[in-house]
């Protein structure tokens, strides 16, 4: 199993964020390092800071130097994806081709409200986001893309330079949604991110075994991640624990949600916990 850090960029300061992830990146076991989409803290006080998450990718693509970076996972509805396949590239290219491109639908209704950014009802939201990553993958591969979509259109499209990563950098696609999510993942994604417990993650994985199927493609084409939660009561043992869990499933890549207030301190311990898992 491989293992990645998480660090959500509410409640926090950017060099809080920046000590974490310099760290992390000198720590051979973390592969990758994500942060989130969000403007305002979610599952938290409101009222709090929140870092914006692609501008934020960009500072890091330069602050480090090897460990892979993304954000999981960006919401469709926030930006046009023709804008969002542009600023991908560019921050790939800042990395040297360290960048997984984390999308999802979106769901954050207080934004939302909040900004006026239309939350489409789920069919709608998911017809949009299926265009969405299609456009994505298209401006990102081709010299030229057109797409006649409902909510998308491409005439002729460039998006230049492309980046470092070929045919595009990975698609990492968030959800556990058995109709609509997992068939996306299906068709266009490198890597399946879900936060569902071990309880439920091998049906979920199962439903995505069958929407490869339906198209022809092979499952273990795509990386399976999971999400682990720092419980500073149980320790760096209890995320070993999981860690095993997980792995015994069939995950690929366990990612560590680090707790607020973020400190770089808890990263080795955790790491030797891992390394025997």
């Amino acid at each position: 199993m491989c293992f990645g850090i998480k660090t959500a960029p509410q409640h926090t300061t950017w060099a809080e964020m920046l000590d974490v992830w310099r760290a992390a990146d000198d720590i051979e076991l973390f592969e990758s390092a994500w942060n989130f989409d969000h403007f305002y803290p979610i599952f938290s006080d409101s009222d709090g800071p929140c870092l914006e998450g692609w501008s934020m990718l960009a500072a890091m693509a330069q602050a480090t130097r090897r460990i892979r970076i993304g954000c999981q996972v960006s919401g469709m509805i926030y930006r046009h994806p023709a804008v969002l396949a542009n600023m991908a590239a560019t921050i790939d290219i800042i990395s040297n081709g360290r960048l997984d491109i984390g999308l999802g639908a979106g769901w954050n209704q207080q934004e939302c409200d909040a900004y006026g950014i239309a939350l489409p009802p789920l069919k709608e939201r998911f017809d949009r986001f299926d265009e969405g990553v299609e456009a994505i993958v298209m401006l990102l591969s081709n010299e030229h893309s057109t797409l006649d979509g409902r909510y998308v259109q491409l005439q002729s499209a460039r998006c230049e330079p492309k980046p470092v990563q070929r045919p595009h950098p990975p698609i990492t696609i968030g959800g556990n949604g058995p109709t609509r999510t997992l068939r996306t993942v299906a068709r266009f994604a490198q890597q399946w991110n879900s936060v569902a417990g071990l309880e439920h993650w091998p049906a979920i994985r199962d439903t995505l075994v069958e929407r490869c199927g339906e198209i022809g493609r092979d499952p273990s084409s795509i990386e399976y991640s999971v999400n682990l939660r720092y419980d500073a009561d149980q320790g760096p043992s209890g995320l070993a624990e999981q860690a095993a869990g997980f792995a015994g499933a069939g995950a690929d890549i366990g990612i560590v949600y680090l707790p607020v207030p973020h400190s770089p301190d808890v990263l080795e311990p955790i790491a030797n916990a891992l390394a025997a898992v």
